[in-house]
């Protein structure tokens, strides 16, 4: 079977964050059964042992998953995907434990420096193209 690893990631990741406050609830094992099913990767090998339980994950590793995941520069927009993926396996049993929002609050502060990266990027950006347009200017 050959999946798409960035699916794979996302769902391990998922898994995690339904382990991060010490057990899976049956709502959010049913939740991830079904992502993992749309997506075709249910019976995989390296999923199927963290998708049924039988192997916990220990919230360092979900936030080391995290971390792989968005790459040491994320997105806004990948951080915010992310947090929805993990927002929606969260409301999944109707409680969001203290160990879930921190995880959904230290995605929201990745999102956050990376706009703050971007704005900055955005203002040198704009600094340089009025140099060269002056520059352009002076040579005609």
């Amino acid at each position: 079977m050959v999946s798409n690893p960035e699916i794979k990631q996302l769902l391990k990741i998922l898994i995690a964050a339904a382990w991060i406050d010490g057990k899976v609830q049956p709502e959010e094992r049913e939740y991830l059964q079904q992502i993992a099913k749309s997506k075709d990767i249910a019976t995989d090998p390296d999923i199927k042992p963290w998708l049924y339980g039988l192997v916990p994950i220990k919230p360092e590793e979900c936030y080391q998953w995290v971390e792989e995941y968005l790459g040491t520069s994320p997105s806004v927009e990948d951080c915010q995907n992310l947090i929805q993926e993990i927002g929606g396996l969260i409301y999944s049993d109707g409680e969001v434990a203290i160990e879930e929002a921190k995880l959904l609050a230290k995605i929201q502060d990745l999102s956050a420096q990376s706009e703050s990266k971007q704005g900055k990027l955005n203002i040198i950006l704009k600094q340089v193209q009025k140099m060269y347009r002056r520059w352009v200017e002076v040579q005609n």
